[in-house]
C-alpha cells in the first residue's frame, strides 16, 4: 500500500484513498470493515481489466473509521489512531499521536520543535481531490490539543522528523494514484472513486 507518510499524510487524504497492495488484515465481523473490504477487492478486479468499469466506487465516512478503528491498516508508529470526516473537497482527519515514538529518539535543538513531544491530540484540515490519475493533498491546519500550529514550524518539523523517513511528503503532496483510480472526489461524508 501506498502509505504516504506519518503524521501529516495520515491525517490527509493520500492516506485516506491509499489503495492496498495487501492492508487486508484478515476478516473482521464488523459489517462496515467487511464492505469497506469488498469493495477494495473489487476496485483492484476493476483495475485488472483492460477497460475498468468507470462506475464510482463510494465509501463512508463511518466504513473508511471502522476500517481503520479495526487495524485494517499498519499505521506509522506513534499514531494511535485516526478518524476522519469528509466535507466537498476537504478531509478533516483527528488522531491522537505519541511524538517520542513517532520520532524515535530523533533530536532537534531548534526550541521551536520541542512541542512535538509527549501524547497529544491533532486535527488536520486538508483540501484534497484526485483527477487524471494524480492526488493532491494540501494541508490548511493543523492544531495540536486545540491550539492551531504556524505553518512554517509545520515545515521544519516535516523536514526535520518526517522527510527522513517518508520523503515524498510535505504539506502539500502531490501522488500518482494506484489501481487505475482517475478521479478521487471528498464529498459530504464520503469518498468516491472513479478507476479509468
Amino acid at each position: 500500500m501506498r502509505l504516504a507518510g506519518a503524521l501529516l499524510v495520515v491525517a490527509t487524504f493520500a492516506l485516506f484513498m491509499a489503495m492496498p497492495d495487501g492492508i487486508m488484515a484478515g476478516s473482521s465481523r464488523n459489517a462496515a470493515v467487511v464492505r469497506v473490504q469488498s469493495k477494495l477487492q473489487h476496485i483492484e478486479k476493476n483495475a485488472g481489466l483492460a477497460h475498468p468499469d468507470r462506475t464510482p466506487t463510494e465509501f463512508s465516512d463511518g466504513e473508511i473509521n471502522a476500517y481503520f478503528a479495526a487495524g485494517e491498516v499498519n499505521l506509522p508508529a506513534g499514531v494511535q489512531s485516526v478518524t476522519f470526516e469528509g466535507q466537498p473537497g476537504v478531509v478533516t482527519a483527528s488522531c491522537r499521536v505519541d511524538f517520542d515514538e513517532l520520532k524515535a529518539g530523533q533530536r532537534s535543538a531548534n526550541p521551536l520543535l520541542s512541542l512535538f513531544s509527549g501524547i497529544h491530540d491533532i486535527v488536520v484540515v486538508a483540501n484534497a481531490k484526485g483527477t487524471g490519475g494524480r492526488g493532491v493533498v494540501e494541508v490548511q491546519s493543523v492544531t495540536l490539543d486545540e491550539v492551531e500550529i504556524p505553518r512554517f514550524v509545520l515545515e521544519l518539523f516535516v523536514e526535520k522528523f518526517l522527510q527522513p523517513k517518508y520523503p515524498d511528503i510535505g504539506l502539500d503532496s502531490h501522488f500518482p494514484l494506484p489501481q487505475k483510480i482517475d478521479t478521487a472526489v471528498v464529498g459530504a461524508q464520503k469518498l468516491s472513486v472513479v478507476q479509468k
